[in-house]
């Protein structure tokens, strides 16, 4: 009693719901229908890209050569992405997140028909990288413009549609690459992103609008930065990403790339604290929501790694299926994904961001350690189901995250809040790659001698007959090894949530996007924000009864 009509008091200590996040009930609930269909089309891009271009790797060998380098047609393209994500974040973040889209969208279609009119496999996977770099501005640019769009209680349903297109392309991408290699041509897998990128770049252009923002005299962009983190993700992740495979760990090369790495990551601190406006701002990892969730997103990656990477290969040498049987054991957990996603929303509203990414992954965490369970050779069913459960618990622990850190921030940091924790979940999964790969062929050395490797098994399984009890017992062992690491992993993100992550986010109550009539305010802390959690500026201008998602305005 007492309050005034229509007046929503904040939420007592910070709660992070739903409620605390929108300054009024009613209002405009979120986009358009042809501005969601753009989201989600240009989303698909480089969703479908991911997987598309595996099925057609031996006709692209046998039509451009280089067996021995084909394996950069996929760590090119991971490299471009992850070292662009936080650039593009910061990008976004100072000319808008149209200008960004548009040209990401244009570099992923000229890298795409470059691809389609490769001479050599040389010049593929250059241009892969070419394509890579339009993915990151992609992937990073549509998840931010989908915070700005909807309000906290609503943006649930957007991100569980754009979780839909990767579990859909997870499923049609190699199937897809599989018709167009063996019926057409697999240049057709690159031309293909032509027409559904036009159209995908006509409903941006067409239904995107943003308001004015602040106009400043010169916008300063840190060039030396973008350039510094670069060079050291690129050499430190082709470190990661060849090590052990094109040469051993401790070999000169592995040695003098990791140095080098260790040295341009010191140039990246010295260039980014002397900035004026730094690509990986310090505050990224001062406020402890964002350092958390980037931590424990980037355990994600690496325990991503154990299922996408190892239980096809499981379900075809132990488990004796064929291909397409094997890629189904994994694909359902790309089913469970997108669903829990959507009913995360039910969880974080009553216990609020962190403790529902702490259920999710302390699930996941016992789902991976039931692995070791499975028996001998089992049946398919069995690690499907373990998969099925695996994805729904991943479900309710990513979503609460990247949601709870885009509401921590306003419009003018939270590109970059976006990029900083998909540039971690990256950086994790080519480490997981890396650590994992490790792990599994010392286990294969230590049961089939030293020609036992992860290369050996693919020859194996390449050849019918040729998989014998103790290579599938020695696979088996293996692939238990590496979810045990899986295990490991998202146990260290439990914990990453339960000592680092406040247990209320500081949720913003408003926050209007940049107007050119508004100037920003002086950063103050927010409403509710636990002890100790430093203070996140809004975007600009005091608050005001609105809600989060009117920052960009739909038709």
């Amino acid at each position: 009693m007492g309050e005034a009509r229509g007046h929503q008091p904040p939420a007592p200590d910070g709660e992070d719901t739903p409620a605390a996040g929108d300054a009024r009930k009613g209002g405009r609930s979120g986009p358009g229908a042809p501005l969601v269909a753009a989201l989600m089309t240009t989303m698909a891009l480089p969703a479908l890209d991911a997987t598309i271009v595996s099925t057609a790797v031996p006709q692209i060998v046998g039509d451009l050569g280089g067996f021995a380098v084909f394996s950069w047609l996929f760590s090119g393209y991971l490299l471009a992405v992850t070292v662009s994500l936080p650039v593009y974040g910061k990008l976004s973040d100072t000319f808008g997140r149209k200008p960004v889209l548009i040209a990401g969208s244009l570099l992923f279609l000229a890298g795409s028909l470059l691809c389609a009119l490769a001479w050599n496999m040389a010049a593929l996977i250059a241009f892969r990288v070419v394509q890579g770099l339009g993915g990151g501005a992609l992937q990073g640019t549509v998840q931010t413009v989908a915070a700005d769009l909807y309000p906290l209680r609503e943006r649930p349903r957007i991100q569980a549609r754009l979780s839909t297109v990767w579990a859909l392309s997870a499923v049609a991408g190699p199937a897809l690459g599989g018709v167009l290699a063996g019926y057409a041509d697999w240049r057709w897998i690159f031309l293909i992103n032509l027409p559904v990128g036009v159209f995908a770049l006509w409903l941006l252009v067409r239904h995107l609008h943003e308001p004015d923002r602040v106009r400043r005299a010169r916008p300063r962009v840190d060039w030396a930065g973008a350039l510094a983190i670069f060079a050291c993700g690129g050499v430190l992740l082709t470190a990661l990403v060849q090590g052990g495979v094109a040469w051993d760990w401790l070999s000169a090369p592995s040695l003098a790339l990791l140095g080098t790495g260790a040295a341009l990551a010191a140039l990246v601190v010295l260039v980014e604290r002397r900035a004026a406006e730094p690509v990986i701002p310090g505050w990224v990892w001062r406020r402890r929501t964002i350092a958390a969730a980037n931590l424990a997103l980037g355990a994600l990656g690496v325990l991503m790694v154990a299922p996408t990477v190892f239980i096809p290969t499981y379900a075809q040498a132990v488990l004796q299926l064929a291909p397409v049987a094997a890629g189904f054991v994994l694909s359902v957990m790309t089913l469970s994904w997108p669903v829990s996603a959507a009913l995360a929303q039910h969880v974080y509203a009553r216990v609020g961001f962190r403790n529902s990414a702490a259920l999710g992954i302390g699930a996941a965490t016992l789902v991976l350690l039931g692995f070791q369970l499975l028996p001998y050779p089992g049946a398919a069913w069995q690690p499907a189901l373990i998969m099925l459960l695996l994805g729904g618990a991943l479900g309710i622990f990513q979503l609460p995250l990247i949601i709870g850190v885009q509401s921590t921030v306003g419009w003018a940091e939270r590109g970059t809040a976006t990029g900083s924790i998909l540039f971690c979940r990256q950086i994790g999964q080519t480490l997981g790659a890396a650590v994992f790969g490790a792990v599994a062929n010392h286990v294969l050395a230590g049961h089939l001698g030293t020609a036992g490797d992860l290369d050996a098994v693919n020859r194996a399984l390449e050849e019918p007959g040729r998989v014998d009890e103790t290579l599938r017992r020695a696979v088996d062992a293996a692939v238990d090894a590496v979810f045990l690491g899986a295990a490991a992993a998202a146990g260290a993100a439990l914990l990453v949530l339960l000592l680092l992550a406040p247990r209320r986010f500081p949720v913003l109550s408003a926050e209007p996007a940049p107007t050119a009539e508004a100037a920003a305010p002086e950063p103050g802390p927010s409403p509710g924000a636990p002890p100790g959690t430093p203070p996140v500026p809004p975007a600009a201008g005091p608050a005001a009864p609105r809600e989060p998602g009117q920052g960009v305005r739909p038709d």
